[in-house]
């Protein structure tokens, strides 16, 4: 089948290779509804196969210094800037998400492929006078083969930062594409092929429902990391339940609240809240501040300013340095997403922009949503309880302090949070009130390295981001010599 991106093969134990079933899976650009690409529909004993590579890669990696294994992490990361431009372009084309926008990602992937080359050192135990005659001490060790499944909004950049931990503690890994854009694991695959020892990384493709339950449930990987949705995170805690104890961190879903006290400037407040958003995603980011919580004081005049930027942003072919947003991700999210524009103005929410597709040819076929806002919004409706993860901003209104609080901490969900405020003490009162793992005080989106990334609640297992993570890939050890 001849497509754009051809048939891109697994990579398992430093080979590309079919999967043992001859079957494929086919990639569809989102803006286009067209077959761009194809991958193989991997198996469990793809999985099999690819643990098998693993753990004779492993043996060998773990005797590799923590000084050579970060300066091998290092090439990785020179050798993705060194493809940035072919990475964009699929990736714009895979996921919908504009070319504007990707290469922060590769960015990021870099700074924390380096910044985790660091930290090996610190990958170490500590001595204990248990008593005066013996000596004690602890040591940390490798898991030994780590299972990394990545979603569909960030591709690649997750497939690549997510190595960073697991490699520099030691480690082997297996890693998932999503279903719906598994095309940038693929580059990922040939990036690895140039730098690193056959089979220490291994990338499976396949649907989660076979290749990630087999990942999940396969008796010799005891670690694994997954980011996704909140229910997928509880089936692996299931699944990887009925076969051994083993060590997971979950980053999964948020709908994070924004405060916006009265004493916050509303220009700021509403382009903070615009960003806060990440519209250049779609709206597709678990870290998206999709609950604005204005105080009713500058209710109006924030929400006029909101709605003028929102209804500014330039919709386009994400492979345009201009388009300002390109689709959602699938034909399956674009029926998740539009489910929460038939029934929010059903609830009573007032929609301010967007709430269909957006009118010319271009946009005739592909997973087109305009980029919406509803006020007038309460905690009662689903649209305020539910992550579209989609390009929807809901906007409350409150005039109690307690009754904010309340409003944010409600839900089942901890991830993110903002507040606005220039009030340090009203700041740090509400800080300490917010039930999420990262608080941003004016300000929302960013994250900054080494200060750990963590969901609350049904959000998250574990911290990444930080030298934690580095050290969750590892297991301690206590040893005792008896002299």
């Amino acid at each position: 089948m001849k497509t754009r991106f051809g048939d891109r093969l697994m990579y398992i134990g430093g080979e590309f290779v079919a999967s043992e079933s001859g079957e494929w899976m086919e990639s569809v650009n989102p803006a286009t509804e067209e077959v761009h690409g194809r991958v193989p529909a991997g198996t469990a004993v793809d999985v099999d196969r690819a643990v098998q590579a693993a753990l004779k890669a492993q043996e060998a990696w773990a005797k590799v210094s923590v000084w050579e294994r970060g300066e091998i992490i290092r090439k990785l990361a020179a050798a993705i800037v060194a493809r940035a431009d072919d990475i964009v372009t699929l990736e714009a084309a895979d996921t919908g998400n504009t070319i504007a926008s990707l290469g922060g990602d590769i960015h990021l992937a870099k700074g924390y492929l380096n910044f985790v080359a660091g930290l090996g050192i610190e990958i170490k135990g500590e001595s204990v006078p248990a008593t005066v005659e013996n000596i004690h001490f602890t040591m940390r060790e490798p898991y030994g083969v780590v299972g990394r499944i990545v979603p569909f909004n960030h591709p690649f950049l997750f497939a690549a930062a997510h190595l960073a931990a697991p490699l520099i503690a030691g480690n082997a890994v297996i890693l998932k594409s999503p279903d719906q854009s598994p095309l940038s694991a693929s580059l990922m695959a040939e990036i690895c092929h140039e730098v690193l020892p056959p089979g220490l990384v291994n990338i499976v493709h396949g649907q989660g429902m076979v290749v990630g339950d087999a990942i999940v449930r396969h008796k010799k990987i005891h670690r694994i990391g997954f980011t996704g949705s909140v229910g997928t995170g509880m089936a692996i805690q299931r699944a990887a339940a009925e076969v051994a104890v083993k060590h997971l961190s979950l980053e999964l879903g948020g709908k994070n609240p924004f405060i916006a006290f009265p004493d916050a400037d509303p220009d700021a407040v509403a382009k903070a809240a615009v960003a806060g958003m990440n519209f250049s995603w779609s709206g597709q980011s678990c870290g998206s501040t999709s609950r604005l919580m204005l105080h009713e004081s500058i209710y109006d005049e924030v929400v006029e300013k909101i709605v003028a930027a929102v209804s500014a942003i330039k919709l386009g072919d994400p492979s345009d340095h201009a388009s300002g947003m390109g689709p959602v991700n699938s034909a399956g999210h674009y029926r998740h997403v539009t489910s929460f524009i038939a029934s929010s103005v059903q609830d009573g929410a007032t929609l301010l922009t967007g709430g269909k597709r957006p009118k010319g040819a271009q946009f005739e076929k592909g997973y087109w949503i305009e980029p919406t806002v509803y006020g007038d919004v309460t905690m009662d409706m689903r649209v305020a309880r539910e992550e579209v993860f989609g390009p929807i901003l809901s906007i409350l209104k409150w005039s109690d302090t307690e009754e904010v609080i309340e409003m944010a901490n409600c839900l089942d969900l901890g991830l993110t949070a903002a507040v606005w405020t220039n009030d340090l003490k009203t700041a740090m009162d509400t800080v300490r009130r917010m039930d999420a793992g990262l608080v941003w005080v004016n300000g929302t989106g960013r994250h900054y390295m080494g200060t750990g990334f963590s969901g609350w609640k049904n959000s998250g297992l574990g911290r990444e981001e930080c030298l934690e993570e580095v050290l969750s890939y590892t297991r301690s050890k206590s040893v005792h010599i008896i002299l």
